[in-house]
């Protein structure tokens, strides 16, 4: 089943405040929308369309960072916007979307899940949350009535739907529509109301990213791993650490490049997640890995890391061996490592450590490393 996610961002967020659109304000050290695509790569979700303005310098730079996802342009409104997403994703064999407003960040893989499952047994399925305060009806700053609540939702993001029955609702509209709840309904189509949440705000005053940066940081997971591996010298000249060649009178071996530094920290990425090690995922019985340069490896870590909403925090490799010496070539090693891992060089650590001439490392017969790895997912 091809389910895509449709986020809604063309609007230009003024509310808000400060000077940009609230999808692309930071909120928690990224902007909002990167939260948002990563709420939805947790819940395993990876077709992604964002609508956006083609003339928003802001939405061009927070995208850049998204490579993956589509983009297509908004409308003059909401609907007109959910419209060219849907009518972009037409030809892509979907056959589930989820419509969603960038502004909500903290949406959860629950409520995902639920309007997911709803579609099991129906056409469209939304999120809403029971309203419990007493509801007045006012005039000039004065309370004139009360307005019955016992069957009143506040409606949230994401709206599921069936891909062809949403389209050709959206086809048919006439005039506006608040969500597209109601463009279902305008077209006939039932919906069924699934659990939503409080925490599932949408930003719209300044004071709302205070609070979604609030719910973000209680939800943390922070994840660490380590990493440990050892290579035994050969013949050759120069030994391959951290992704840099340092010379040397003899080489390392292995079925790769027997770079020791990044198959450590490779490892700790991997153990971080609970995938296991590099032999899981590249076996040294598969010919095509003979030789290879360990930085596919590494990559390969970092992407699935990703994947899963997950970014790093810091890595940490401590290189233990007699000969070469390490020190003159760790910055080279931290700023390779920041290049293949697209993270800051302030967040990698590379140093050197000897056995005191014990054991296989202080004979001189091989090299070991250990690294540490921190993912931390909002």
């Amino acid at each position: 089943m091809t389910t895509a996610v449709l986020i809604v961002a063309a609007g230009k967020g003024t509310r808000a405040g400060g000077g940009v659109a609230k999808q692309w304000r930071s909120l928690a050290g990224k902007p909002v929308i990167d939260w948002t695509i990563a709420a939805f790569r947790r819940a395993g979700l990876n077709h992604i369309m964002v609508v956006r303005d083609s003339e928003d310098s802001a939405a061009l730079d927070a995208l850049h960072a998204h490579p993956d996802v589509q983009q297509t342009d908004g409308g003059r409104d909401r609907a007109s916007s959910v419209l060219n997403g849907l009518l972009a994703l037409q030809n892509e064999g979907v056959q589930h979307v989820l419509i969603h407003d960038a502004a909500r960040p903290c949406v959860s893989s629950s409520v995902i899940c639920g309007v997911l499952d709803a579609l099991e047994t129906n056409r469209a399925a939304a999120p809403g949350l029971a309203v419990t305060d007493a509801l007045w009806v006012g005039d000039d700053q004065m309370v004139v009535g009360t307005q019955d609540r016992s069957a009143l939702f506040a409606a949230q993001t994401p709206q599921a739907f069936h891909f062809d029955a949403i389209l050709s609702a959206h086809l048919a509209l006439e005039g506006e529509a608040a969500d597209d709840v109601e463009v279902a309904r305008k077209a006939g189509l039932p919906v069924c109301i699934t659990p939503g949440d409080s925490n599932n705000i949408k930003i719209t005053r300044p004071e709302d990213f205070t609070r979604a940066e609030t719910i973000l940081r209680s939800s943390m997971d922070i994840r660490l791993g380590n990493g440990y591996d050892v290579h035994r010298f050969g013949p050759g000249d120069h030994v391959t650490l951290c992704g840099i060649s340092v010379p040397h009178d003899r080489g390392l071996q292995g079925h790769s490049d027997a770079d020791v530094g990044l198959h450590a920290v490779t490892d700790a990425l991997y153990g971080a997640l609970a995938e296991g090690d590099i032999g899981r995922h590249f076996p040294p019985s598969d010919p095509q890995w003979k030789g290879a340069a360990s930085d596919i490896f590494l990559r390969h870590a970092v992407e699935l890391a990703s994947s899963r909403g997950f970014s790093i925090s810091n890595i940490d490799c401590t290189l233990v061996c007699e000969h070469p010496k390490i020190g003159p070539h760790a910055e080279a090693m931290r700023t390779r490592m920041a290049e293949i891992t697209q993270i800051g060089r302030d967040r990698i650590s590379v140093k050197a450590t000897t056995s005191e001439r014990l054991g296989f490392t202080g004979r001189g017969e091989g090299i070991a490393a250990l690294a540490t790895a921190t993912l931390v997912q909002l």
